[in-house]
């Protein structure tokens, strides 16, 4: 059933419980994504439909109760042959594992704890209800200490039903009331008889009656008084002791009359004036029922904590049975007694008076399931269905259970239902991405799971599930699995180098180690910065940013011009005759000329220009100053200097 959706709405994800007729399981509410119980019968609702009817009135009386010490009923449905109760989820523990791991408590933490569950119960019968089976292991402790009573299973609407007329005897024999024992209706005072037993369990750590059959201690909440608690515990006040001892009278008539009552007198239980209060005796009667020696050696009928219900065949030769009605003056109570052991005995030998169309249903758990039919086949009975099961603690192919239980009677020929271990149960893993691993760790707290948890930078929330290691619909045995979330460690940030500076290269060699996308926005005049170097970067150095994220830069292209002034310069550069002997003609020799220039772009240290003259020769000579400048030229023939002028910016018209 793990991994099962039931009503297409709640996952059930795990067992957390089981009774008789039902179990109860852990899931989860997929449309208001919530944790909850569900309670599911798996009788045979088919060849049971008193039983299929009980459960659904009772179901609908329980839906009505609304109070901090009741378990909630959220829903009541049919899946198919599945009949289920959907009910708040109490995370901790029953209140019998409690007192089975703390021992007796003292009556300081005994009291507020009986003050819950008595106001549960007083809002329970406001409310028309009577529980009929309170004990502690229907009672749930949260990790605060708080209690909750859940299992109004066998709760009935006190209005007349036809369940309710029949006097079947409902109830863990245990915490039985002396008139649901004999027989009797259970009323709002049974559950009051059931609360001092609960009273009596907390303050001991036991339970006040014990033996070897049910008949037999049922006999004694018929016939002996609740022993001392304070013979045991004296320093349990007399004041707490008297509530158990009102509470758990054989007659009704002496106990509290209501749950308010009980409740009234458990919130003064400890005060001061009332610690060392007389010890509560029941108010004489003459006509008393007076205690009957115990009934030894009876068979044993089964085991102690069992369900007694005779059938009304037994009740109706019980009627024939029934003495000569006594004399007036004795009490009609001695008769209840007499009447009530022969019922029990009667259910004690029911086999005898079916005879032969009656056999009991072997016990086969423990079997392998082919021995198992051959058994039961063997006793008379047809096993109609068998019915694979996973279970943690019995061997694959072995029978876990039947229904009906081994050991009860039935007709021959009756059909059985086994239910065989599949061996360790197998659920489908869901897909948990996209959640938060804290979550999902809760989630799974309650499985056996290996969870292991790596991360990893990824854009998700830190803490959410980015990958996990088993597929989702994957069906797995959850103590035989590993499960790896991968989860996400956020964004990965960094800091931001110093880019300033850097050139083009240098900008493409840091994209590479640091992962930022670095991008050149523009290209602006700088006086630090020469051509080609980064000026200014934003984010700003030191600030984080996320791997791969983007950095823009400004680059500079070099200093800012300034106000430039031309001035054209027209020169005459003359050629030199040489003198030439008498009666000679000769040629011309080149002369060979140099022009400096001192200007924005040039300096007197090379000549812009180099040419050679045969004769006089004329040249324009450009010069550009920038604001703040002196520049001029310089016209040399060899190492002469033929023509230099200097010029101001400012000079400069």
């Amino acid at each position: 059933m793990i991994g099962k959706r039931i009503g297409e709405r709640y996952e059930l994800l795990q067992v957390i419980g089981e009774g008789g007729m039902s179990r109860v399981y852990l899931a989860r509410d997929v449309i208001l994504d919530r944790e909850v119980a569900i309670k599911i019968l798996h009788y045979d609702f088919a060849n049971e439909e008193d039983l299929k009817k009980r459960f659904q009135r009772e179901a609908l009386s329980a839906t009505s109760l609304s109070h901090p010490n009741i378990v909630d009923i959220y829903d009541v449905g049919e899946d198919g042959e599945i009949h289920y109760l959907v009910m708040e989820y109490i995370k901790g523990q029953t209140l019998k594992t409690y007192i089975q791991q703390r021992g007796h408590l003292t009556a300081y933490e005994a009291v507020p704890i009986m003050q819950q569950l008595v106001s549960a119960i007083s809002h329970a019968h406001h409310n028309g209800i009577i529980h009929r089976d309170i004990k502690p292991q229907n009672i749930l402790m949260d990790a605060s200490g708080n209690v909750k009573i859940t299992d109004f299973g066998i709760a009935m609407a006190l209005d007349a039903t036809a369940y309710t007329k029949t006097n079947s005897i409902i109830g863990t024999v245990h915490y039985l009331s002396p008139e649901q024992a004999r027989g009797g209706m259970a009323t709002k005072r049974s559950d009051i008889y059931s609360l001092g037993i609960v009273f009596y369990e907390l303050l001991t750590g036991e339970l006040p009656f014990a033996a070897e059959t049910a008949v037999a201690i049922a006999l004694k909440h018929l016939q002996e008084e609740i022993p001392s608690v304070r013979s045991h515990y004296p320093e349990v006040p007399q004041s707490v002791e008297n509530i158990i001892l009102k509470a758990t009278t054989k007659s009704p008539d002496h106990r509290y009359q209501s749950a308010d009552e009980m409740y009234e007198d458990l919130q003064t239980a400890l005060n001061t004036n009332r610690l060392n209060e007389a010890k509560y005796f029941i108010p004489y009667d003459d006509d008393a029922t007076k205690v009957m020696p115990a009934i030894k050696d009876l068979p044993k009928m089964e085991a102690a904590d069992t369900i007694i219900q005779p059938p009304p065949r037994i009740e109706a030769q019980l009627e024939e049975q029934q003495p000569t009605p006594p004399p007036a003056k004795k009490s009609k109570k001695k008769w209840w007694i007499g009447g009530a052991i022969v019922l029990l005995l009667l259910v004690a030998t029911l086999p005898f008076f079916f005879g032969s169309k009656k056999a009991t249903v072997p016990e086969v758990v423990g079997e392998e399931e082919k021995e198992a039919i051959e058994i039961i086949e063997a006793a008379g009975f047809v096993v109609e269905e068998s019915i694979e099961e996973p279970s943690d603690e019995v061997e694959e192919g072995i029978v876990i259970r039947t229904i009906p239980d081994g050991g009860v009677q039935r007709e021959k020929g009756s059909k059985i239902t086994i239910y065989v271990s599949s061996g360790h149960e197998r659920m489908k893993f869901a897909n948990y991405v996209g959640r938060s691993i804290d979550d999902v760790k809760k989630l799974l707290a309650d499985f056996d799971f290996d969870i292991q948890v790596e991360e990893e930078f990824n854009e998700a929330e830190p803490g959410t599930i980015i990958k996990q290691n088993i597929e989702a619909g994957e069906e797995i045995v959850p103590k035989e699995t590993t499960v790896i979330f991968t989860v996400s460690k956020g964004i990965e940030m960094k800091k931001v180098d110093k880019l300033i500076g850097m050139s083009e290269s240098d900008l493409t060699a840091y994209a590479k180690s640091s992962g930022f996308d670095i991008r050149i926005v523009r290209e602006e005049f700088s006086s630090e910065q020469e051509k080609g170097k980064v000026i200014s970067q934003q984010p700003s150095a030191g600030s984080e940013l996320k791997r791969g994220g983007q950095v823009n830069v400004v680059v500079s292209k070099g200093p800012p011009s300034k106000p430039v002034k031309l001035i054209v310069q027209s020169v005459t550069i003359p050629y030199e005759e040489e003198v030439v002997e008498d009666g000679e003609d000769g040629e011309k020799q080149p002369q060979s000329i140099r022009i400096y220039v001192q200007d924005r772009k040039h300096s007197m240290t090379d000549p812009i220009e180099t040419f050679d003259i045969t004769e006089t020769t004329k040249r324009r000579i450009t010069i550009e100053l920038e604001e703040g400048q002196r520049g001029g030229y310089r016209i040399m023939r060899g190492a002469t200097v033929i023509e230099e002028e200097m010029f101001d910016y400012k000079d400069v018209e």
